[in-house]
């Protein structure tokens, strides 16, 4: 999602990010100082122990296979990256002292500490990451963020490999040089680079404990891990639980000596866990529509400005005519569904990528198939274009508070085009299977989000190439994906933004291709007891950094 080249977003650019993101609706703060609705001054309380309210339970928490905010959550809390995001969403020294970059932009060295370890007192070393990465990319693990390393020399060559694999193994530009250093070959000079290292594929996982355990090598009993909480238990789809570790190697300044956490789904459910006090603070999301007017006028209440995308994806094998695709996105009245239905400011969208992030009024399409509250004639006229429409849809949608009536609303519309849609509730993991890629045959279209992994708008865009494991839509545009490229290839940020906006158009533009519909701009609302509210924050990304949380006394 993100130029002296250690520090990707000049301070300019960086403080247009979030002075937009704070447009989208939340506090101005930007989620990363004292929130305004309320806080505790109060000493350090003597139990450092909270309990979060997760709102699905983890897929994976296999750094390789995991896609979703949730699983990304618990794993940079157990997890130690080469380097975090800082309070300002700039990339900081993490397990990585330092790097290193080439003149030509196209080499990356990272330095690592020498105190880094796993929970069973192995170092961790320059030879975990080369693993890691290309145990990610490898066909065998199939992960659907295995594009996410295609900036990196022969990655993408070894991740469609079909045979002498190993060859191609070794020919990926990621290399250990001794133990604490790491040396990365990119195919361009790539702006983005050292801050998407901090998202959760680029993790490190302990190959001996993977090799033995397999598919079970994250269960509690097995797990290895390198960052400051350890998990203790998961209870599948019941909690997850996590302590500190002491020998971590900034354990220190870690305050927090437990995190319980509680799987709740259900919206309503949530929130009367946290008002009777079972939990001290939800994971920004999956409040229940019809509280949220009451939940905002109380001093638990918290709305952090959020760099994402809610959106309806077509099957366009099931779909494939544009004209049926550009009436069931102008019939959407998304004006109605944020106000009335999603009511935490989210913003109608007007493209993929969203407002807030740098070069923004350069890419943004102000797509003619996103009109703010819906256009039925031009719907009912780009209809009567379609060849032999679908007119019986089937719509897919996971079990989180707000989507079910997203969908009875957008159901609403889209009858008054003559299509009978019916709606498929499923639980997260279901979801995610039926969604592919590809997705089920009997997936019309599926409501989704993107949350983007680092600010720069290629990470969004990139959803929609042929191979990208995140486009669940059968959309393919050998010409898209050639843009995509040259954008990836174009460390200019002006003349990568003007690529950006042909992507768009190509998506959403006037003869766009339309394999979604976006809604709304997300933001984040949350609940957080007063004694944690002055340290639990999420950043634009959805992230909650567990370390800086300290419970004050009431």
């Amino acid at each position: 999602m993100k130029l002296n080249r250690r520090f990707v977003l000049l301070p300019a650019v960086l403080a247009a990010v979030l002075l937009a993101a704070a447009g989208c609706g939340g506090s101005s703060d930007g989620g990363n100082a004292a929130p305004t609705g309320g806080g505790s001054n109060g000493a350090q309380a003597a139990d450092q122990v909270i309990t979060v309210g997760w709102g699905a339970e983890p897929p994976s928490l296999d750094p390789g296979l995991a896609t979703d905010t949730t699983s990304s959550n618990i794993l940079v809390n157990i997890m130690d990256p080469l380097v975090k995001l800082g309070d300002d969403l700039e990339p900081v020294p993490s397990l990585a002292e330092s790097w290193d970059t080439s003149k030509d932009g196209k080499t990356v060295t990272f330095h690592l500490r020498s105190d880094g370890k796993w929970t069973n007192g192995d170092p961790v070393t320059a030879q975990d990451f080369e693993y890691s990465w290309k145990r990610t990319i490898s066909p065998e693990l199939a992960a659907d963020y295995a594009y996410q390393f295609y900036g990196i020399v022969g990655a993408a060559d070894y991740n469609a490999c079909q045979k002498n694999c190993e060859a191609l193994a070794d020919k990926v530009g990621v290399k250990a040089l001794d133990d604490s250093t790491l040396e990365v070959q990119l195919t361009t000079p790539q702006p983005w680079f050292i801050q998407q290292v901090s998202h959760t594929s680029f993790l490190a996982v302990h190959r001996a404990t993977v090799e033995e355990f397999g598919d079970s090598w994250t269960d509690p009993k097995n797990i290895v891990t390198d960052g400051p909480f350890k998990l203790e238990s998961w209870e599948h789809d019941a909690s997850i639980d996590l302590v500190k570790w002491d020998d971590w190697r900034d354990a220190a300044d870690v305050t927090l000596t437990r995190v319980n956490g509680k799987i709740i789904v259900d919206g309503t459910t949530r929130v009367q866990s946290f008002e009777a006090g079972e939990v001290d603070a939800l994971d920004a999301g999956g409040l229940p529509p019809d509280e949220i007017a009451r939940l905002k006028e109380t001093p638990e209440y918290e709305s952090y400005p959020a760099l994402g995308t809610y959106y309806y994806g077509f099957n366009l094998e099931n779909l494939p005519d544009v004209h049926e695709r550009q009436a069931l996105s102008l019939a959407i009245d998304r004006r109605t569904i944020v106000d009335n239905i999603a009511q935490a400011d989210q913003v109608p969208s007007t493209g993929f990528a969203p407002k807030g992030l740098p070069g923004f009024d350069a890419f943004n399409p102000n797509s003619p198939w996103t009109p703010e509250n819906g256009d039925m004639d031009a719907a009912k006229d780009a209809m009567s274009q379609a060849q032999n429409p679908k007119t019986d849809l089937n719509l897919f949608f996971n079990d989180s508070p707000g989507h079910k009536e997203i969908a009875t609303a957008v159901q609403a519309n889209w009858n008054e085009l003559g299509v009978t849609t019916t709606l498929k509730q499923q639980e997260w993991a279901q979801f995610l299977e039926f969604l592919g890629p590809p997705p089920n045959k009997a997936v019309d279209v599926y409501r989704n989000g993107w949350i983007g992994d680092y600010v720069d708008a290629i990470n969004f865009l990139e959803l929609w190439t042929c191979d990208s494991g995140n486009n669940n839509s059968n959309y393919c545009d050998e010409d898209y994906d050639a843009l995509l490229e040259q954008a990836r290839q174009t460390p200019d940020n002006d003349a990568r933004y003007e690529i950006y906006g042909q992507l768009e158009d190509k998506l959403l533009g006037q003869d766009g291709a339309l394999p979604l519909s976006p809604i709304y701009w997300y933001t984040y609302p949350n609940l957080e007891k007063l004694s944690i509210k002055d340290s639990f924050t999420v950043n634009l990304l959805n992230q909650i950094d567990l370390t800086k949380v300290v419970v004050r006394e009431q």
